[in-house]
């Protein structure tokens, strides 16, 4: 007898945050896993999760993820009284710590959470050491991108 294997229907990926990625110019990326309750590991199976003002403090000498919002199911959480909001401590090793710490004490540095997603049957936070962008630096960014896609369809007509 062979036992069936169950597919994953989901691409990994449960959340991104994009404004991230436009707000910050990103140094250093880390991988962290997150302690979570059974009604949050629910609603992310579902992909309820928001990351847009999610970002990363450290409070002796542990990470917290602050402002993740993570929408409970109606069907999950009917005995559990539910906080989306609330703080979700990170698991990161001693000497990703040590980093994050001595590199957020400069300034104009900080750290943002960037995407959640699925590593096994894990989830996994892509916390990242970011520098706030002007806006011309922001300016800069999207006239390099346009330009790149430009060239990419020129190219392609020439060919």
């Amino acid at each position: 007898m062979s036992k069936a294997k169950k597919k994953s229907t989901s691409t990994g990926t449960i959340a991104l945050n994009k404004r991230a990625r436009h707000d910050y110019f990103v140094d250093t990326k880390f991988e962290a896993g997150l302690c979570l309750e059974g009604w949050e590991v629910k609603s992310l199976r579902e992909g309820k999760a928001q990351l847009v003002d999610a970002f990363v403090i450290i409070h002796q000498n542990e990470a917290w993820l602050i402002g993740a919002r993570i929408t409970p199911l109606l069907s999950a959480s009917t005995h559990v009284v539910c906080d989306p909001l609330r703080k979700r401590k990170l698991l990161l090793n001693r000497k990703e710590l040590d980093k994050i710490i001595q590199v957020t004490e400069q300034k104009g540095k900080t750290c943002a959470a960037m995407a959640l997603y699925w590593k096994g049957n894990h989830i996994k936070c892509e916390v990242a050491l970011v520098t706030g962008k002007q806006d011309h630096d922001k300016r800069n960014t999207e006239r390099d991108r346009d330009w790149a896609r430009d060239k990419e369809r020129l190219m392609k007509h020439s060919a």
